[in-house]
């Protein structure tokens, strides 16, 4: 199996490229919000739930319309299904605005095609009601079953979503207007973008507005009148900041082979051999001369040191690359050499346990 070789897009460039402060940072208690409930969707064609607690639900909303069943009779509709409602409520959310929401279905229905979700409320980690859901669900899966048993499905017909089919009924308490500072998160923590953006406030507002907590908080001195504060907050938002360089990284992904190497991977001397295929990373010695006429006459060779990849297997394989092992070089002779992801795990392992590398090795 053939590997795949791929460098970041991101890490290609040789110097740090600035960046929107709102892409790599977020606003200290701006934050979304998850909401959960749990429902009833009928109208179902036959696909519903054969289920104990579907009928208790059915039964319970049946008795706020007057419609009470006889003792030990149950509704067993195979047109309702019980789901779990699922919505993301985003920061400053305020009474009457619509969000999408997810239904899923917990019992054993077959399909939500068609289905229509009764009215059902949405609470949030406090047990507060933020939300209430209600609407036809649009369902992207497809099933059927025949006869005999079979069945056929494409994608996943038991989860259907209802676009602004929730109406926010309570605001969330936020701490944006609090206090006398903001306070900014980066979503990557790293010491020097934080001091970046340090850098950069206090350029543009004065020294001491921006104070560096650690390698992810940069607090900011802001207005505490609310006008003031988002225009304030606006401008510092659209601020270009140059981000720092990301680790040295390697990313395996075991399942398609797919390699991602940093733009700072670099590989010292080291051997490593699995099964059939040996790389040797080697320094050897490169003789050079003075450049000086009169140091020439008088002068010794001098050997500088350099870097020699090979790759060997036995199949007869072989390469060797000069003057050092780049990156370029290391991408190249995986792929000529055909190795099989299996391969190219244990070299990369070996190398980061021999401390041949000075990447971290992440494998997904």
């Amino acid at each position: 199996m053939r590997i795949f070789l791929l460098i970041g897009l991101a890490l290609l460039a040789v110097n740090a490229q600035a960046d929107r402060l709102k892409d790599i940072a977020s606003v200290e208690g701006v934050r979304d919000n998850q909401l959960f409930g749990y429902g009833l969707v009928i109208g179902l064609n036959g696909t519903g739930d054969n289920n104990a607690f579907t009928d208790q639900s059915f039964t319970g909303v049946l008795s706020q319309f007057g419609i009470i069943l006889p003792e030990g009779e149950n509704a067993n509709s195979q047109n309702v299904a019980a789901v779990s409602i699922t919505a993301t409520l985003p920061p400053f959310a305020k009474p009457g605005q619509k969000i999408d929401i997810t239904a899923s279905s917990i019992g054993n229905a077959e399909s939500l095609q068609g289905g229509t979700l009764l009215l059902s409320t949405l609470k949030g980690a406090d047990g507060q009601v933020y939300a209430v859901a209600q609407g036809n669900l649009v369902v992207g899966g497809l099933g059927t079953q025949g006869a005999d048993g079979s069945r056929a499905s494409l994608s996943i017909p038991t989860v259907g979503r209802i676009p602004n089919g929730a109406t926010v009924e309570r605001v969330v308490p936020s701490s944006f207007n609090r206090g006398d500072t903001l306070t900014f998160n980066l979503n990557r923590p790293d010491f020097t973008t934080a001091r970046q953006v340090s850098e950069r406030i206090n350029a543009l507002l004065g020294p001491g507005v921006a104070q560096t907590l650690d390698a992810t908080s940069v607090r900011v001195s802001a207005p505490r009148d609310p006008s003031q504060r988002v225009t304030f907050l606006s401008i510092l938002e659209n601020l270009d900041v140059d981000v720092g360089e990301e680790r040295a990284r390697i990313v395996v992904n075991s399942r398609t082979g797919t390699i991602i190497i940093g733009q700072h991977v670099k590989v010292s001397p080291a051997a490593v051999t699995h099964g059939s295929l040996t790389v040797t990373i080697k320094p050897p010695a490169e003789p050079g001369q003075p450049e000086d006429a009169e140091a020439l006459l008088g002068g010794e060779t001098l050997y500088a040191p350099r870097q020699e990849l090979v790759v060997n297997e036995d199949s007869g394989h072989m390469f060797l690359f000069g003057p050092s092992a780049s990156l370029n070089d290391i991408v190249r002779a995986v792929n000529q050499v055909g190795a099989a992801p299996g391969d190219v795990m244990a070299i990369l392992e070996g190398l980061k346990q021999a401390g041949a590398i000075n990447a971290d090795l992440v494998i997904i």
